[in-house]
């Protein structure tokens, strides 16, 4: 088949899972990775294996719009006004859920399952999947909130956090990389070269988010008197040579994304209308697309084999992160619905993390155990994107910031 014809299969089905899933009162990106886990060249095998890793520019362009759009929900405002709160809360669930999950895969690798054969490789291995349980997939709970118009401190307060947890997952990846080659025999490591290369790609990344962002709101004013269609393409323009420029760079893409967001919704006096333009016009579109292909990247084979340790990941993360925000919201002036169900919305969790456990793939240090990182990873991915979303819905509701 050709790839257009493919193209259509995707997003046609996606969209009709997505209404499906509407009618029984799921949020519709369960029906549309639900769409692409059937159209999974290892389920129904319509969709063939070529057509995945053609599919990437799609998921890129998808990403970058989604992050543009978290990036638009942190106005310096909300910043001066709750960023002490969601910086202490994503501290609490990121450390916490790192922490629950570095204890409990020691644990079980170590004395229940002994799967390696030195104490240096099980501390390794723990250390680095438990630095994998702090970043949230916030395109999972923006769908669910842009979905159901959900509105409030607690959808405030995940996507809030959503976009600190990227920032702190970075931050636990590469410290926990750099003491686990050294765990492993690689004494070369230096951690202050580790944490100087860490902290200057965070800044690039952030930097070039800003330029663009500074790019976009010199030419909206510009081309003030345009469409509507010809703003839809400037943004989109902007949006992907900016994803494009940090990939070319070596720099975290959303990150410089997430950024431009931030830049535009801060200092663009047309950040209504041009937030509107892309909510109106790609936001349906890119998340039947984007999930829709998630389901059909997931390794379905990957469930069967480590089901224990896929299921024993998933139960302490939601365990820290619980168990994080619970804690650290008591020494803070926050309302009960925040306390209680800010958590949930935290649970969905793809992407970057997918991203991250690709560059152990790559290190020749962790040879040892790598396949095994991208199989749990990818195995709680696909229960993540699955529950998260429910899960996500549940706790709006519960919140009241829903109504049905």
């Amino acid at each position: 088949m050709s790839i257009l014809l493919i193209t259509g299969i995707v997003i046609f089905s996606g969209f009709l899972l997505g209404e499906l899933a509407a009618k029984i009162s799921l949020p519709k990106i369960s029906g549309y990775i639900v769409a692409g886990i059937f159209l999974n060249p290892q389920v129904l095998g319509i969709v063939p294996n070529s057509f995945i890793e053609t599919g990437e520019p799609l998921i890129d362009i998808s990403l970058a719009v989604i992050t543009f759009h978290i990036g638009g929900s942190l106005s310096f405002d909300k910043i001066k006004r709750e960023g002490r709160n969601y910086f202490i809360m994503t501290l609490a669930e990121s450390v916490l859920a790192y922490l629950s999950v570095f204890v409990m895969l020691f644990v079980a690798v170590e004395y229940v399952f002994s799967i390696f054969n030195s104490v240096y490789f099980s501390l390794a291995f723990s250390m680095i999947l438990a630095s994998l349980a702090a970043p949230t997939d916030p395109s999972a709970t923006l769908a669910v909130i842009r979905e159901y118009k959900a509105k409030g401190p607690v959808s405030s307060s995940v996507l809030g956090i959503a976009a600190f947890d990227d920032i702190m997952g970075i931050v636990m990846f590469t410290l926990s990389m750099a003491f686990a080659k050294f765990l492993m025999g690689n004494t070369d490591v230096s951690f202050i070269n580790a944490i100087e290369h860490l902290f200057s790609e965070i800044g690039l990344a952030i930097i070039v988010g800003i330029t663009f962002g500074l790019i976009l709101n010199l030419l909206s004013r510009i081309f003030k008197r345009e469409t509507e269609g010809a703003m839809i393409v400037l943004i989109l323009g902007i949006l992907i040579l900016c994803f494009g420029t940090s990939a070319y760079l070596g720099l975290d893409e959303l990150l410089s994304t997430l950024a431009m967001g931030v830049i535009v919704v801060n200092f663009n006096q047309q950040k209504e209308e041009i937030f509107g333009v892309v909510e109106r016009y790609t936001e349906e579109l890119i998340f039947v697309i984007f999930f829709t292909l998630s389901g059909l990247h997931l390794n379905i084979s990957l469930l069967s084999g480590n089901s224990a340790l896929v299921i024993l990941f998933i139960v302490a993360r939601a365990l820290g992160k619980y168990g994080g925000i619970l804690s650290s919201s008591t020494l803070l002036d926050i309302s009960k619905p925040v306390k209680r169900y800010t958590a949930g919305g935290l649970l969905p969790q793809g992407g970057i993390v997918i991203g991250l456990a690709l560059l152990v793939s790559k290190e020749q240090a962790f040879q040892v155990f790598s396949t095994l990182i991208m199989t749990v990873v990818i195995g709680t991915a696909i229960i993540h994107e699955l529950l998260g979303p429910v899960i996500s819905k549940y706790s709006l509701k519960r919140a009241g910031e829903i109504e049905n």
